[in-house]
């Protein structure tokens, strides 16, 4: 029998998910979201934004977060955050996010939702905190001393997707952990004051990591990734001055060319092809040729979206409207969830 967390049981029970999903969606409620910490990327789009509008448009409820909290876990500032979070929605209702079918709200604008952390808190230790290979990382990449947000973390995570009852959270392998954490939470709430939350599934995508520009992780911070924002002549220029190598025959080769390698990937992902094709297809045409190449396949795929979004920042109004509608029914539903908990603690008076 595998060990309720292990990867083994998770992707067991994502499986399992995704079958009743082609029957059953409207069963589910999915929660997932995003730092408005800079602009979404083409890695951002694959890995995580375009499986949600996919749980969407199947018949799943969906609740995507402007997580604004989150923001200050590792950083000291809040600065672009407003202009961050309505570039966001931008990308999201381009992308194809219906706000009739998907809720789209705020961190902040949400107090009973955070209100959660208080009895969650009391059912995790702090050894389980620190043992989060997030919390780790996030420390070890923002220099800071361990802070109470950054420590508390998955436990915010956890707010995040049971204020909804959600059942469904679109995670790539790192995130496992914090879904494992919401689950144990959820166990150990429902068993101590009665059954009020479902244990939610980490539903695991086949999408392949889509590496930066030059073959290191996609991050703004890098300068490798390329933003969904970016004009189609940004997204040229950024790709012209991508390394690669002096190699002139193009191939696939992640480990000892991991430059060209990026960049076959990225054309692969968005024309739905082999990489080692492509390769093959551009052959001793050198780099200039697979970067042309490499352009011409993301402002292709890349167009309906910008054009799209182009025409939605005509209309800031609406797109705001979006926000507020979406900020006032996650509050009422984190009221009711709210109410729910309070109740079950004899918390009524």
């Amino acid at each position: 029998m595998p060990n309720e967390g292990s990867y083994q049981e998770a992707k067991r029970r994502s499986d399992a998910t995704w079958a009743e999903l082609a029957t059953h969606p409207e069963k589910h409620v999915m929660l997932s979201g995003d730092r408005p910490t800079g602009a979404l990327h083409l890695g951002h789009y694959f890995g995580t934004e375009a499986p949600r509008v996919k749980l969407q448009n199947l018949g799943v409820k969906c609740y995507i977060l402007i997580a604004d909290y989150q923001v200050i876990t590792d950083r000291d500032t809040t600065e672009h955050i407003r202009e961050n979070a309505y570039s966001m929605l931008l990308d999201y209702l381009a992308m194809g996010v219906d706000p009739a079918r998907t809720t789209i709200f705020t961190h902040s604008a949400v107090p009973a939702l955070n209100q959660l952390m208080l009895p969650f808190l009391s059912l995790v230790t702090e050894a389980e905190l620190l043992r989060n290979p997030t919390v780790k990382t996030e420390l070890e990449a923002s220099g800071h001393a361990l802070t109470g947000l950054l420590l508390t973390y998955p436990v915010h995570q956890a707010c995040d997707i049971l204020f909804c009852k959600g059942t469904l959270v679109p995670v790539g392998m790192d995130q496992l952990p914090h879904v494992e954490q919401t689950r144990q939470i959820a166990h150990r709430f429902n068993k101590r004051y009665g059954k009020v939350f479902p244990e939610p599934v980490a539903l695991l995508s086949d999408v392949p990591l889509l590496p930066g520009l030059d073959g290191r992780k996609m991050s703004k911070s890098y300068g490798n990734a390329i933003a969904l924002s970016m004009t189609a002549e940004e997204t040229a220029k950024l790709i012209k001055k991508s390394r690669t190598d002096s190699e002139r025959t193009i191939t696939f080769d992640p480990e000892n060319r991991p430059g060209v390698s990026a960049l076959l990937s990225t054309a692969a992902i968005c024309e739905e092809r082999d990489p080692r094709e492509i390769a093959q297809e551009i052959g001793d045409a050198g780099s200039a040729a697979l970067k042309a190449y490499v352009t011409n396949a993301v402002n292709t795929y890349l167009a309906p979206l910008r054009a799209r979004r182009e025409e939605l920042a005509q209309d800031m109004g609406y797109v705001i409207d979006v926000l507020h509608e979406g900020n006032a029914h996650a509050n009422a539903v984190a009221n009711e969830t709210l109410a729910q908990v309070r109740e079950a603690m004899g918390m009524v008076y």
